[in-house]
């Protein structure tokens, strides 16, 4: 998963650097994996796993139920438990098979807003989950545009330019603030690290986000971190 903020991100040497592969997933509550798996099968009328089944069992069926309803129209009780998978889903690359049918359905401003509440006030697994499915939810539209796409209201683009300034805000203030390292391993890759980005009474975040992935024990954010201001 690499970094939104490409001008931040993207080193601007000759030599193009690399990044290290954000670690897999370490201490997470697999029973609300599951439980927001299982509630997204039963919703969508999918066939339901034995109580032996892993939560990895859990996640490829509900990948595999939302995939065999992407045709179908959505309905407005769908949209709360396929955000929840979204965010419980720990792969970085596996979240988008549930992120883009969410976009598709529900529209880019609506996934994102709630995307956003759920690093404000979700527990430090779902906040991190948030920050992993967040990078999917910023790509272009055409990536991810689907038979009921919602028209775009007019009022949307404004709408999104301060919800995605709410949002890099929210992650920086997060990102200091919470010492959880997953979640921090996982709001680095979408951290906005551009002081310029950020409004002047927030910019001293900036500088003390860099340090304190700078001197972290942990190795990912040590280099992540370099690579993202260079």
């Amino acid at each position: 998963m690499e970094s939104t903020d490409r001008r931040a991100a993207e080193p601007t040497n000759a030599e193009p650097q690399q990044f290290m592969p954000l670690p897999g997933g370490t201490g997470a509550d697999q029973s609300a994996i599951i439980r927001s798996m299982a509630e997204l099968v039963e919703l969508l009328g999918g066939e339901p796993l034995p109580d032996s089944a892993t939560s990895k069992e859990w996640r490829i069926r509900a990948w595999q139920v939302v995939r065999a309803t992407a045709d179908q129209s959505p309905r407005e009780d769908w949209f709360d438990p396929l955000i929840r998978a979204a965010v419980h889903e720990p792969d970085p690359s596996f979240n988008e098979r549930f992120v883009k049918p969410a976009l598709s359905w529900f529209g880019t401003l609506r996934v994102q807003t709630a995307l956003l509440e759920h690093l404000r006030t979700g527990t430090n697994q779902e906040r991190a989950g948030a920050a992993r499915a967040w990078y999917w939810s910023h790509l272009p539209r055409r990536r991810h545009a689907g038979p009921y796409t919602p028209d775009a209201d007019p009022g949307d683009e404004d709408a999104l330019l301060e919800l995605r300034q709410q949002w890099r805000e929210t992650a920086l203030q997060e990102f200091v603030t919470n010492d959880n390292l997953r979640v921090r391993q996982c709001i680095l890759p979408v951290l906005t690290l551009n002081p310029a980005r950020h409004r002047p009474e927030l910019r001293g975040l900036v500088a003390e986000a860099v340090q304190i992935a700078r001197t972290s024990s942990d190795e990912y954010l040590r280099h992540r971190v370099e690579v993202q201001i260079h």
